[in-house]
């Protein structure tokens, strides 16, 4: 092991709850790596959500899930204001459809309050009507949380992960993992190794948090098997145009599958509705079908009228990572010391997140015993948000950097600065989706059909040892170049 790197916790893991996790280890001095198999953080579950912060009133009263709800609702205000990505707490309405189901609305109303969710009240019909004058004609009643909220995912988890940067984590991504063994370290200590992309890293902790190939990671170190099922939800994301017919998220009375069909507002000024939920075997299954966005917009249609699905822009679909028990399995695994699992994250995950960080890395402190991290900084300066900011801040942002007047996006006014502050970023964006997830930037009407050109000469100037012809959408196998204008299959290239 001489002259090895050792490192104190190794994370699995990008997403929004490895992030979370990261950023809580860089709390304290040690040394810390974050392997991820795509090309960029957030490019599984957490890129394709609702983006919903949950209140907490649906999961089981008792749960690790109910618990970390709350707590992840709780922390979401001051997390926004220290890593500056939007939160908005818009509220949330479950609606009854039926004076039938109203003892279930009252059910969801006592579990709410007894998983120690303030402010929840069922509000009539009339009042109903008040808030959302769209709301469905059979709609009866609904249950008020005030305390639910809408995010950016994207910002969110790239915000985490470069607070964690910051403070001294590593990051590697195109680092699938292939195997996870129990070695024994220097001094004879218990540790790890952990193959991913045909290197070997070395930790003292390992920290499971894969998302839907949680199981396979687990089960190379348990012989107690683990089980997650990819849950697929698909969805449709209509244009600004239409963000205004609801205000706040809108739900159907859950089922044992979930939610049910939403319909929120989105904190980019969107209307989201979806998603369905239907267990399928392929864990890379994001495709949508004709099926699932009838669905879509057959459900939505029970608790909001006339939705102007004439203005969708664009479709998609994201994989929950569903545990059968429906519980957050979270903890060391029996047999295996210093290996934690942080899996079955689905929702409320995103929700949760900000809690779930702070108790993994606590307990991966209880095996570690390290110090804090004095120097710790808890604030990241946001890339400014030009649709959400005044036309005299814009002006200076202006003066400061001419870049800032140089629109690219012009659906969703994202400048040139912006797009090369995201790729100079730790870590920072190397395709189209890791500017897009870091600016907003593709996101609009035209979904990235005049900006493309103009984002992906500017990563190519950016990104070190990346060419216009190797640019990808999201990694490996995703290039947007096949060619060159006028050079046949096999022929020479003639500019």
């Amino acid at each position: 092991m001489d002259g090895t790197i050792v490192y104190d916790a190794l994370v699995i893991g990008a997403g929004v709850s490895g992030c979370s996790i990261a950023r809580e280890l860089s709390r304290l001095d040690g040394r810390f790596l974050v392997l991820e198999a795509e090309d960029d953080v957030c490019a599984g579950t957490s890129k394709a959500n609702s983006a919903i912060v949950h209140a907490g009133f649906d999961a089981k009263t008792g749960t690790l899930m109910a618990r970390l709800n709350v707590e992840g609702n709780a922390l979401f205000p001051q997390l926004a204001r220290e890593l500056g990505f939007a939160f908005d707490r818009i509220g949330s309405l479950v609606v009854c459809t039926d004076e039938k189901d109203m003892p279930a609305l009252e059910a969801l109303l006592e579990r709410g309050r007894a998983n120690g969710v303030p402010e929840l009240r069922i509000v009539g019909r009339e009042e109903l009507v008040r808030m959302e004058p769209n709301i469905a004609d059979g709609a009866v009643a609904a249950l008020w949380a005030p305390t639910a909220g809408i995010c950016d995912p994207f910002a969110l988890t790239a915000a985490l992960a470069e607070s964690a940067a910051t403070n001294g984590v590593s990051f590697r991504f195109d680092a699938r993992v292939t195997a996870v063994e129990p070695v024994t370290l220097e001094g004879g200590a218990p540790g790890w190794k952990v193959t991913a992309g045909g290197d070997a890293f070395f930790s003292r902790v390992v920290i499971n948090a894969a998302g839907v190939y949680a199981d396979q990671i687990h089960n190379m170190v348990s012989a107690d098997t683990l089980t997650i099922v990819p849950r697929r939800g698909e969805y449709e994301l209509l244009d600004t145009t239409a963000g205004g017919h609801v205000r706040h998220t809108v739900f159907m009375l859950p089922t044992k599958m979930g939610k049910g069909v939403l319909v929120t507002p989105t904190v980019h000024g969107n209307l989201l509705v979806g998603p369905t939920a239907d267990d399928i075997d392929d864990k890379r299954g994001t495709q949508t079908t004709p099926a699932g966005l009838e669905a879509v917009r057959r459900k939505s249609a029970l608790t909001v009228r006339d939705i102007p699905f004439r203005e969708t822009i664009t479709s998609f679909s994201g994989l929950r990572a569903h545990q059968p028990g429906h519980e957050f399995i979270i903890g060391p695994v029996a047999g295996a010391p210093g290996f934690l699992d942080c899996a079955g994250i689905e929702s409320p995950g995103l929700t949760a997140s900000p809690a779930i960080g702070r108790m993994v890395a606590a307990q991966a402190n209880d095996i570690l015993g390290l110090p804090r991290n004095q120097s710790f900084e808890p604030r990241r300066r946001p890339i400014p948000d030009l649709k959400r900011i005044g036309q005299g801040e814009w002006e200076r942002l202006i003066e400061s950097d001419p870049a800032y007047g140089t629109i690219v996006c012009r659906c969703c006014r994202v400048s040139e600065a912006q797009i090369r502050d995201a790729c100079r970023r730790v870590p920072g964006a190397r395709s189209l989706d890791g500017v897009k997830h870091r600016t907003g930037a593709c996101m609009g009407r035209c979904q990235a059909g005049f900006c493309t050109p103009r984002i992906m000469e500017i990563l190519a100037e950016e990104v070190d040892g990346l060419s216009m012809e190797d640019v990808t959408k999201c990694g490996p196998g995703s290039r947007m170049v096949v060619g060159h204008d006028k050079q046949a299959e096999g022929g020479e290239r003639h500019d």
